[in-house]
């Protein structure tokens, strides 16, 4: 029986994600999600005007490590997946490609995107970003095959302490913004105007992305 409508995401095994229908369908989606994701915190660094909130870690761990922003990233998605595990969290395709992928289109954005000069270039880079951000999150989350490290680790604390996700998604956003800005990460208006804006924005999109998935199977 079809349960899913396209306000609703399945809670499903890492098995039964794969077994759902419609794979080839949604793993090109989520694919498309997770290079525009990394494409949109590439728009957000090059604006200079505040980066997204874990990106405000990332980009203060790679000043005072010999690797990338992106390879920060993904090394960082590895970890926080270590996380899941007295969480009782499974991971997905989605989430392994997640922790993998974004990472990399992060870097070959940043490569071959200049910063802008122009304020008015890096206010539109900023909200281009912001708005990017959105939409990719609607097509991986939509393409029902796990969530990125992050937002396990946010669900599965929920799941298990009872608390709020607004609590815990505050609570593990400003832990990383405050050890990121200490390490030098810029934390500035974008990543306000994120924190205010995404939530309302993916709510808005993810019907539109969400596959109608099997849940029986």
């Amino acid at each position: 029986m079809v349960r899913m409508t396209r306000t609703e995401l399945a809670h499903l095994s890492p098995l039964q994600q794969l077994r759902a229908g419609r794979l080839a369908h949604r793993l090109g989606q989520l694919l498309v999600g997770l290079a525009l994701y990394g494409v949109s915190m590439a728009l957000m660094i090059r604006s200079t005007l505040g980066q997204l909130p874990w990106d405000v870690l990332h980009v203060g761990l790679a000043l005072h490590l010999p690797l990338s922003v992106g390879q920060v990233v993904i090394v960082t998605s590895f970890l926080v997946l270590l996380l899941w595990v007295p969480l009782r969290q499974a991971p997905g395709i989605g989430t392994v490609l997640n922790a993998l992928l974004i990472g990399v289109a992060l870097d070959v954005t940043l490569a071959l995107l200049a910063a802008p000069h122009a304020l008015a270039w890096r206010v539109a880079a900023m909200l281009t970003g912001i708005l990017l951000n959105g939409l990719a999150t609607a097509l991986y989350l939509g393409a029902q095959l796990g969530p990125g490290p992050r937002d396990g680790l946010m669900t599965g604390w929920v799941r298990r302490t009872g608390l709020s996700v607004r609590l815990v998604r505050t609570t593990l956003e400003i832990a990383v913004v405050v050890l990121g800005w200490l390490l030098g990460g810029v934390v500035g208006v974008g990543t306000l105007l994120y924190a205010l804006t995404i939530g309302p924005l993916t709510q808005h999109l993810l019907p539109w992305f969400t596959v109608p998935v099997d849940e029986s199977r």
